[in-house]
């Protein structure tokens, strides 16, 4: 199954938001978004979204959801010093149920989601180990569950 194509399928009816955060917050919050301005869902890359320094946790729900695509892609394809994955678990669980990012997608969505994240496992899980991210897979699988829809409701 091609995850990433899928992605685009599911999220390309979202349009390129004027801004993608709220950049008129602070100076990191207009770095950020000039950042994301300058770049499209192709040519966003790991090294545009260090750690500690990721512009996906200020964007809002509408650039999440165009950048999506993107971060499906390097969450698969990062490896070693590009590996993604950490960061891109983090974005899907933080907040636990009450995610804002889980909030809103729609049901297609959650569920590609949660088809990922069991992909992810299957095929991935001594890398996930090796990187000590296997506590974050499950919270995300769970959060994107249906057990994760019925604790939210």
């Amino acid at each position: 199954m091609d995850y990433i194509a899928i992605a685009h399928d599911l999220f390309s009816a979202t349009a390129r938001p004027k801004h993608f955060t709220n950049y008129q917050h602070c100076c990191e919050c207009a770095e950020h978004d000039a950042l994301l301005q300058s770049r499209d869902r192709e040519s966003l890359t790991h090294e545009d979204l260090p750690p500690g320094w990721d512009a996906i946790c200020f964007v809002t729900d509408a650039g999440f959801h165009y950048y999506f695509p993107s971060l499906v892609r390097l969450a698969i394809e990062g490896r070693a010093d590009s590996y993604y994955l950490d960061q891109f678990l983090f974005h899907l669980t933080y907040e636990g149920y009450r995610n804002r990012r889980w909030q809103s997608f729609s049901v297609e969505q959650r569920r590609f989601v949660l088809r990922l994240l069991e992909h992810l496992l299957e095929t991935r899980a001594e890398e996930i180990e090796q990187n000590q991210d296997a506590d974050a897979l499950l919270l995300a699988i769970e959060i994107w569950s249906n057990m994760g829809i019925e604790k939210s409701i």
